[in-house]
């Protein structure tokens, strides 16, 4: 049974450890643990420990909660962050991570009657001995970005409650258009059905009209106008980027960043790569393999080659003060046009 189906029967465990990139399921889980646990009161049968006072956390376990059956702990504290040099973590003994871990280790019967113990991380080192022993005695959840198709049936299941119909074309469209952050794609769909009302339905045009595009969608949107060779529609998007503040290096890392994937198309054709491979693309992000596939047939290989070198021709200029990078980028695309 998994902690979706544990939570809906009302069960919790002892022991928890929360993780992953999508945040708003893993927050969402969160919630229903604390509403299952019942009436939390901060500094009684409630503990909130950080950086700045995991220290305390042994004391907390073993100090009751006065009038209470059991504590509620949730652990935000970085304690088992991935080392950034992909290299094992060389615990000491006296670290808070080994202490802790040896402490749930020989108190584990006591921590079952008494705690809700929650660890809350970003991201996760599996070799760490707390994760180890968390595994052991407790219940590991990764909350990884969602596939498009979970995404959309999520997304489908929030339409139907309202009454509002949309087909999954649509859906998946809105995903394309605002990316797989589900936190951002649950505020799009309030807006569009909001807009729809009961019994009403989504369309594409509704999506283009009231939903915010993420920098991402932009970028394959002024592309596409690029091959097609409309200028005016390039420059346009490229404009309205800069006038809705989105800062102007950024906008330039991420076509560069674009058109290296488009020139690797190119390559992993002209060698027989697998796509999927060459664009180290998560399982989340498997629908945009025809999207590049579709928009580098747009240049021929040479052409993306030069479009690059400009882009970092263009960066080292903007450093020295030689050109202005809102010039230089409508200069690269009129070229290209």
């Amino acid at each position: 049974m998994n902690i979706e189906e544990e939570l809906k029967e009302g069960k919790l465990n002892s022991l928890y450890l929360l993780y992953g990139e999508e945040t708003y399921l893993l927050e969402t889980t969160f919630k229903k643990i604390k509403k299952i646990f019942g009436e939390c009161i901060q500094g009684i049968n409630y503990i909130q420990i950080d950086e700045t006072n995991i220290g305390n956390l042994i004391s907390d376990i073993q100090t009751p909660a006065f009038g209470y059956e059991k504590k509620l702990i949730v652990v935000k504290a970085n304690m088992l962050k991935k080392n950034s040099k992909k290299e094992e973590i060389i615990e000491k003994k006296n670290s808070p991570q080994a202490i802790i871990s040896k402490f749930i280790e020989e108190n584990n019967k006591d921590i079952k009657d008494s705690v809700i113990l929650v660890f809350i991380e970003e991201t996760v080192n599996k070799v760490m001995t707390l994760y180890k022993t968390i595994e052991k005695y407790g219940e590991v959840c990764n909350f990884e970005k969602l596939k498009l198709n979970e995404l959309v049936a999520r997304l489908k299941a929030i339409c139907n409650a309202y009454k509002v119909n949309v087909d999954s074309n649509i859906l998946q469209y809105l995903v394309e258009t605002c990316g797989t952050g589900m936190q951002n794609l649950i505020n799009e769909i309030r807006k569009l059905i909001e807009y729809a009302g009961e019994n009403g339905t989504i369309k594409k045009e509704d999506i283009d009209k009231l939903s915010i595009k993420e920098l991402e969608a932009k970028i394959f949107d002024l592309t596409d106008n690029l091959g097609k060779k409309d200028t005016k529609k390039a420059i346009g998007i490229l404009k309205e980027l800069i006038y809705n503040k989105e800062p102007v290096q950024k906008i330039l890392i991420t076509l560069y960043n674009h058109f290296k994937k488009l020139y690797m198309c190119k390559l992993a054709e002209e060698y027989n790569q697998s796509l999927t491979e060459v664009l180290n693309l998560k399982p989340t992000q498997m629908f945009l393999i025809s999207k590049y596939r579709n928009q580098a047939n747009y240049f021929k290989k040479q052409e993306l080659k030069m479009i690059l070198n400009e882009l970092i021709e263009l960066d080292n200029k903007t450093k020295i003060g030689l050109l202005d990078i809102n010039i230089g980028l409508e200069a690269i695309l009129c070229t290209y046009c």
